[in-house]
């Protein structure tokens, strides 16, 4: 139980390994390209709302307290980065899902040697794109119903959403190997939950690396790479 949080942590680790091997690398080109134009775009979304959150958090205290702003102002820059990092991560996912999930197949045929199915990859492709960006939506939409209350209490306990953000990315990229297997949202729910540390410890890595710059720009297909590996070496039997 102690060690889990560390060993789903190195699945990502193992997922940026994965995906540079050479018979994956074609299939990490899409959601790389699709990532780095949304974080691009997040960072200068996030860097123009900087100034409008400073003013609106000194409109907040009266005078005499000015000093609390420099208390809070890292824990609202801290939440307003995490907030708007997984949200654009959300998004890139919806969009990418259908690569995502055939990227997922690739790497557990590379770790198994056993295919999931004999279509091709373009035809497969086509054949799950509507599911699987329903079922991304319905994620979106979990999400979104749990962000709000979690985002309350995290302006007061920061490490609320560090815990939430963490559990979602896991349900998010467990998600893709489940459903190669048939099993769509929110089926990887009930499958994390029997090993929930080794979820929090990997989707926590996950959201410490879609904060660094450049390295972001990764941080997606080398999630879905190192979730199926996790999927396939942990979580499979408990499907």
């Amino acid at each position: 139980m102690l060690t889990a949080p560390f060993k789903g942590a190195g699945y990502l680790f193992r997922g940026i390994r994965l995906i540079m091997k050479p018979g994956l690398r074609r299939f990490v080109v899409v959601p790389v390209l699709i990532n780095t134009v949304l974080f691009a775009a997040a960072i200068g979304y996030a860097s123009g709302q900087l100034d409008l959150l400073d003013t609106w958090l000194q409109s907040l205290l009266p005078d005499w307290l000015d000093w609390l702003t420099t208390l809070l102002w890292p824990v609202f820059v801290l939440v307003a980065m995490l907030v708007i990092f997984y949200g654009f991560t959300l998004v890139a996912n919806v969009i990418a899902a259908p690569f995502n999930g055939l990227l997922s197949e690739k790497v557990e045929l590379l770790l198994t040697g056993q295919p999931i199915e004999s279509e091709s990859d373009w035809k497969k492709l086509m054949k799950d794109l509507a599911p699987m960006i329903f079922a991304e939506l319905r994620k979106l939409l979990y999400f979104v119903l749990r962000a709000i209350p979690a985002l309350i209490v995290s302006i007061f306990i920061p490490f609320v959403w560090l815990i939430f953000a963490a559990w979602m990315l896991a349900v998010e990229y467990v998600d893709y190997p489940l459903g190669n297997h048939g099993k769509l949202f929110p089926a990887n729910i009930d499958v994390l939950r029997g090993r929930r540390m080794l979820g929090l410890g990997f989707g926590g890595m996950v959201s410490i690396l879609t904060l660094i710059p450049v390295i972001n720009f990764i941080t997606v297909p080398a999630a879905v790479a190192g979730a199926t590996a996790m999927w396939v070496e942990q979580l499979a039997d408990r499907d």
